[in-house]
């Protein structure tokens, strides 16, 4: 831990420092390209594919391509590879539907197998593009783009459960996420009461 106290040499300072500069760096770059790939790629093709062509079925068929490929590399292995989490569904034995959300575990050491270039890249793009998606569904509603907005709530749907599966993975389960919660907003009402009641004393 931080708080152990031996005596080092300057050589172990120097490892300190090398194995910063290898946290930092980006050890899947295929991974990380093709996270960042398939979602770009739908994006550009949907503000572009007026431009490019005048057949809505081959955007569309495009973009929903694009998409599902997304889906499965984030879902199956740029999760997985980038920052140690995964989820998926499983069917017990009488049947009944049950979803998994799995986190990697630290190993004995503490050291985490991920970078932190790469996980800031893995949760930029999971982000940052379906609310993109959002705004493109907001856009074509309000333009009247009708044909538009099943394409648009594809990449809404596909890329949203991504990340709803991965926040439950990293955060914990819906009962994890209400304590948080009411943790959360216990703590800002004790302290405005102390606040209000250190104003009145004084």
């Amino acid at each position: 831990s931080n708080d152990d106290i031996e005596d080092v040499s300057l050589f172990d300072a120097d490892d300190d420092v090398s194995r910063r500069s290898k946290k930092s760096k980006i050890r899947h770059p295929v991974a990380s390209f093709f996270h960042l790939f398939f979602r770009v790629s739908a994006i550009v093709v949907y503000l572009l594919c007026e431009l490019l062509t005048s057949s809505f079925i081959a955007c569309m068929v495009t973009i929903i391509l694009l998409l599902s490929c997304d889906f499965w590399a984030v879902k199956n292995v740029t999760g997985r590879l980038m920052v140690g989490l995964r989820w998926w569904n499983q069917v017990d034995d009488d049947g009944r539907s049950h979803w998994v959300f799995e986190a990697r575990k630290v190993s004995a050491q503490g050291s985490k197998t991920s970078s932190e270039a790469e996980s800031r890249i893995f949760w930029l793009g999971l982000i940052t593009c379906p609310m993109i998606w959002v705004i493109f569904a907001f856009s074509a509603l309000f333009s009247f783009k009708v044909k538009w907005l099943a394409v648009v709530m594809m990449g809404v749907v596909l890329q949203g459960a991504n990340l709803y599966g991965y926040i439950r993975c990293k955060v914990g389960s819906r009962k994890n996420l209400t304590s948080m919660a009411t943790n959360y907003l216990g703590k800002q009402f004790l302290r405005q009461t102390v606040a209000k009641e250190d104003q009145t004393a004084s």
